[in-house]
């Protein structure tokens, strides 16, 4: 099924900058201008103050609560209305006397109570921003590291509630930034420790380990080694794992108590830190409380295999699913040098001779086709962010929730089957039926894919029966469907 997505022609510069870099081209986009000078394009969003940042200020955004804390002080509310709804609806059902004149009793219809819904608002929010994006290069980016420091919405519903504010506040303000304080960001959030079970983890010679008689768990520590920063058979062994799990015990989630400090919130408990010194690959830190492991952290973003990790996993997902040696070894070689600059690398990949050469072959992830194709159509009809959420499930990749910490897949083979590709239709036939206002087929393919059409693609759309149709079939063209 892989054939129909393979071309050996050097792409458009245009595609590139749209489907490579981008989110896929929207009404408006001038497919000359951008040929013209495809970088500058890409490099003029790069250079807006806070692009990456969604604001619970933004009128548009008025359904957001501004913190994890706050998303998590709202739980807390909810839950106990609710214990004390239960608690009213015990009492009037006791039974009372038979002669009474209120009659038997009946259960009194419950009080409408406002719900948060925090994941759908926080979806919303991702995806206007993605809509309006031009050409969307930081969100692409946002994407990319979300889905590489993933959480789950799936662990429990904390997770559910906090996960996009996770994305605001631990990877949106960093994307443009230094590696290693997003890192630290992204560890220290509660969505994280909740989702790899930090809050579990108890040093076990700490006051509340020898109290408790619990010990470490290692997910944090071994994630973090594995999947965030060196990667696996980069020369870290278990001892070290183990070590790094000593570490970060105590750092945690404030419960709904408040006890350690403001619910959601992240705190250092000390009681539950393992003391003393510690090693972790070759170097020893010695005891100092939360600060042993920043410490830890700060040196692991800086690691060669750190920087071999991220670009390897930069060049798979913006040049192809077996990037060019030469890609990788350079994006490694301007992490080390500016100190994991984000925006740095973000200019060497859009400046990489290979990034506009190689041909477009691979696949759009559910998200980034869902994404496109709402560009594409600007449908109105349909209940938002619910239809978009129903078809990224149904497609595979449901919003923040991915099947393991690893995070989606990031390769066409993944996504390319024959089930994938008939579900495709189907959301690409549902899309057409829902379009605002459908024009001329010739023009559609103009404004969507530039002069990039092959003649199997045009003559398939001139036969369409309808419109709908033919909207249907170049939203499903090899030359849509590749970035």
């Amino acid at each position: 099924m892989a054939a129909p997505f393979a071309n050996s022609v050097s792409p458009d510069p245009a595609l590139v900058a749209l489907h490579r870099f981008g989110l896929g081209a929207k009404a408006g986009d001038d497919f000359g201008k951008i040929a013209a000078d495809p970088r500058g394009y890409l490099e003029a969003e790069l250079k807006q103050q806070d692009i990456a940042l969604i604001s619970p200020d933004d009128p548009r955004n008025a359904g957001l609560l501004d913190s994890t804390a706050a998303i998590q002080a709202s739980m807390a509310a909810a839950m106990e209305r609710k214990a004390a709804r239960a608690e009213r609806a015990t009492a009037v059902m006791q039974p009372m006397a038979a002669d009474d004149p209120a009659g038997p009793a009946v259960a009194k219809a419950k009080p409408a109570v406002p719900r948060v819904e925090a994941y759908r608002d926080e979806a919303q929010a991702r995806f206007d921003k993605a809509l309006t994006a031009a050409p969307g290069f930081v969100e692409r980016l946002v994407g990319f590291w979300s889905n590489h420091f993933c959480v789950s919405v799936a662990k429990a519903p904390v997770v559910r509630a906090c996960a996009g504010a996770f994305e605001r506040e631990a990877i949106r303000p960093f994307v443009l930034g230094r590696f290693a304080d997003m890192l630290l960001a992204v560890e220290h959030h509660p969505a994280m420790l909740f989702y790899l079970d930090n809050r579990q983890s108890i040093g076990p010679d700490s006051r509340a380990g020898k109290r408790r008689g619990r010990g470490l768990n290692e997910n944090l520590a071994r994630e973090i080694l594995e999947l965030h920063t060196m990667g696996v058979d980069s020369g870290y062994a278990q001892a070290d794992v183990t070590s790094f799990a000593n570490m970060l015990t105590g750092w945690t989630m404030a419960g709904r108590e408040g006890r350690l400090g403001e619910p959601g919130s992240f705190v250092f408990n000390a009681n539950a830190h393992q003391p003393g010194k510690a090693v972790l690959l070759g170097k020893t830190y010695p005891d100092g409380g939360m600060g042993q492991a920043e410490a830890a952290l700060n040196d692991i973003a800086r690691h060669p295999a750190t920087a071999r990790h991220i670009a390897t996993k930069l060049a798979r997902h913006f040049i192809a699913d077996d990037p060019p040696p030469a890609a990788i070894a350079r994006l490694a070689t301007i992490f080390t040098k500016t100190d994991g600059d984000l925006r740095a690398i973000a200019l060497t990949l859009i400046d990489m001779p290979e990034a506009w050469s190689t041909p477009l072959t691979k696949l759009r992830s559910p998200l980034d086709y869902v994404v496109a194709l709402r560009r594409a159509v600007r449908a109105t009809a349909g209940n938002e962010p619910q239809r978009s959420l129903r078809w990224l499930s149904v497609l595979g990749e449901p919003l923040w929730r991915p099947p393991g910490p690893n995070g989606f897949p990031d390769r066409t083979d993944a996504w390319v089957s024959a089930e994938g590709l008939k579900t495709r239709l189907d959301i690409a036939w549902q899309a057409a039926k829902q379009a605002d206002d459908i024009g001329d087929p010739d023009e559609m393919l103009a404004a969507l894919i530039g002069t990039s059409v092959s003649a199997e693609t045009r003559q398939a759309i001139s036969r369409a029966e309808s419109k709908q149709q033919g909207l249907a079939l170049l939203l499903m063209a090899p030359e849509f469907q590749r970035r």
